[in-house]
């Protein structure tokens, strides 16, 4: 008991724990209210609420002088050690009914089979305790027996011994469920941080992407205006020529209803002479058949969506696989490389069991 109960003192009030209980990252085990004290004098102008700190801080453990670091909520914010306030609880116990009071008269258990013998000697072969007559004429006659008292304090020692190894499993436990959760956190940071590389890469690619794409719709469009401005040109001549003919054809019915003959004949040939190289329309250029085809900037990605769309991690690099789905080689690219300037690693072919630089 002695030993249980040192394993049950305050290092800092140096009297029995007092719930709530918190234990310390460190594994040392502090009453709530003693941690606060520490805290609030380690920590004398912080805003403190109801006495207690209302934001996080940091103190030192009294016992190994490890930092402790609390979040927003303080020493609320710390962890209950349940298991030291159950031990704490049957250690209470256990000293009450250990300790009686003069006043009080402890009853001792009857022997279930002889109804007016008391319980007064452990049988060390059965392991239960009994009475005289069962050692005399009972079950337990030929069984090896001790006194009550005697076994009392071997077991009484052994239990206590016992609930002192399982204060110091559970600080082991404690510390390997405060490594577990350190882990969890590096696990969601290092896939914050991954997932946050993953984006920018793609982000890239994006990037490249939408350089290609004005690239070429430069180039088709440069084109576009310039057989645009061709066919307007064209049609500005072919209109110029039609309003000249139509005013030739204007003049010429005038002339059909001109009533003196030799004014008519005067005005004739000219005319017939304006007609005739009007109609005549060599001079004009003609479109060629299939001029306003724009097919030659035809564009297929099949290979690049099968390169896409096989990007995975393959130890830390992105890997694209070329060509046909059953090709046999497979071309790694550095993932900082980009659709536009891959640089190739290794080239390997699995059906001669190659590598080439």
């Amino acid at each position: 008991m002695d030993s249980l109960e040192k394993q049950l003192i305050c290092p800092i009030c140096l009297e029995t724990f007092t719930k709530p209980v918190v234990i310390l990252p460190c594994q040392h085990n502090l009453c709530r209210k003693c941690a606060n004290d520490i805290f609030q004098s380690s920590n004398p102008y912080l805003p403190t609420r109801g006495g207690t700190a209302a934001s996080g801080g940091r103190f030192r453990c009294p016992s190994c002088r490890h930092e402790v670091v609390l979040d927003r909520h303080g020493v609320y914010g710390l962890q209950r050690n349940l298991l030291v306030e159950n031990i704490i609880d049957m250690y209470k116990q256990e000293y009450i009914s250990s300790r009686p009071s003069p006043e009080q008269k402890v009853d001792q258990p009857i022997c279930e089979v002889h109804e007016d013998e008391k319980i007064n000697i452990y049988c060390v072969t059965c392991s239960v305790p009994t009475c005289s007559m069962c050692k005399v004429f009972g079950a337990h006659k030929d069984c090896e027996v001790a006194p009550l008292n005697s076994i009392y304090q071997t077991q009484k020692t052994e239990l206590s011994d016992r609930i002192a190894m399982m204060v110091g499993n559970n600080d082991r436990i404690q510390g390997i469920i405060s490594q577990l959760e350190e882990t969890c956190r590096s696990i969601e940071e290092n896939g914050r941080r991954q997932k946050s590389k993953v984006c920018e890469k793609f982000d890239h690619l994006y990037a490249i992407l939408e350089d290609r794409k004005r690239e070429m719709n430069v180039k088709v469009n440069a084109e576009q205006e310039e057989k645009l401005n061709y066919i307007r040109r064209l049609t500005r001549k072919y209109g110029d020529h039609l309003e000249s003919m139509t005013k030739i054809m204007e003049t010429g019915i005038q002339t059909l209803e001109e009533p003196e003959m030799a004014v008519f004949l005067q005005n004739t040939k000219p005319l017939l002479q304006k007609i005739a190289e009007a109609s005549n329309t060599s001079h004009l250029e003609r479109v060629e058949r299939g001029y306003e085809n724009m097919d030659h900037y035809s564009v297929s990605f099949k290979r690049e969506d099968r390169a896409l769309r096989n990007i995975d991690f393959v130890d830390g690099i992105f890997m694209f696989r070329l060509g046909r789905e059953n090709a046999p080689f497979h071309f790694i690219c550095e993932r900082n490389s980009s659709l536009k300037n891959l640089n190739l690693l290794k080239v390997y072919s699995p059906s001669c069991h190659s590598v080439c630089k």
